[in-house]
């Protein structure tokens, strides 16, 4: 019997299987977003996760990644809506004037890296210092990604090619959902999902220039902040062949969180759960598909 046919991926290979790396951001954030990750992962589907280096509970993150040493970590990259790790001089361009901080929305920032006034050469050297950070703390870093995505930009894009090469990281997560799955999101994510699909062909291209490895697409995009059980079935069900990324943000909506700036609140204790449940992993089964980490790629 002949072996099953290999394709080239963008980034990387698969064969002619589903494959699905089950991803939950915003690691550090707060103890219950740090406990809703780890539950998700030691009692659910959840094969990796991403740390954030400037975050207020980044060093109990940490030593959980250090306990958990089958748990898949990346860096999730702020150069929005957070704080920097360098100080403000250093990166003029990224920050909102007057502030210790990025620029809170994304719009802003994405109006400002298309038009050539953010420099990126600063990008560079704040995501540097963020995967540096990690990797000062001994976290073996599997991947990138970024908060809200804003490396889809090609500016942000090549800041984090030429940072990744020099910390030796090999992948990023690819942030571009197919648009057949924009029908499960609200009307805005559809909307979007639509707009910034434009930047899809270009961002596959330089990664393959790169050699960086990366899944075929996002799924869950679409449904972030709104996830139920039902959807999450219907996203497996018409998952395609090749290697996918679930996006999800699992947590605890207690007061710590409170205090933290996020939509993202009840639905962390609703991902959780639907990530933990029996359903999920049935789901999974039904289809096929099987669960790898970004370790795996």
């Amino acid at each position: 019997m002949d072996a099953p046919r290999e394709k080239r991926s963008r980034g990387c290979y698969t064969r002619n299987v589903r494959r699905l790396i089950v991803n939950a951001d915003d690691f550090g954030l707060t103890t219950g977003v740090n406990r809703g990750i780890m539950e998700s992962h030691q009692r659910g589907i959840v094969t990796s996760t991403t740390l954030m280096a400037t975050a207020i509970r980044f060093p109990e993150a940490v030593s959980l990644a250090k306990e958990t040493p089958q748990l898949s970590v990346g860096c999730h990259v702020l150069l929005v809506d957070g704080t920097p790790v360098l100080n403000d001089h250093e990166i003029p361009t990224l920050m909102e004037d007057s502030t210790h901080s990025f620029r809170v929305k994304l719009s802003s920032f994405a109006g400002a890296a298309v038009t050539g006034k953010i420099d990126e050469q600063q990008m560079e050297a704040e995501i540097t210092a963020q995967v540096r950070k990690l990797q000062s703390a001994s976290i073996e870093i599997s991947h990138l990604d970024s908060h809200k995505h804003t490396h889809m930009f090609p500016a942000a894009l090549r800041a984090m090619l030429r940072a990744a090469e020099k910390c030796g990281v090999q992948a990023i997560r690819n942030p571009f959902e197919p648009l057949v799955f924009a029908k499960f999101g609200t009307w805005k994510r559809s909307f979007q999902l639509r707009l910034l699909s434009t930047l899809r062909s270009n961002f596959r291209k330089a990664l393959d220039r790169a050699g960086m490895k990366t899944p075929d697409g996002c799924i869950g995009v679409a449904v972030t902040g709104g996830l139920t059980e039902q959807s999450f079935a219907q996203l497996i069900d018409a998952l395609p062949q090749g290697t996918w990324e679930f996006v999800s943000h699992p947590g605890y909506n207690d007061r710590e969180l409170d205090q933290v700036r996020t939509r993202l609140r009840d639905s962390r204790d609703k991902e959780r759960t639907i990530l933990t449940s029996t359903a999920a992993k049935e789901a999974l089964d039904r289809a096929g598909i099987q669960l790898i980490s970004y370790r795996e790629l």
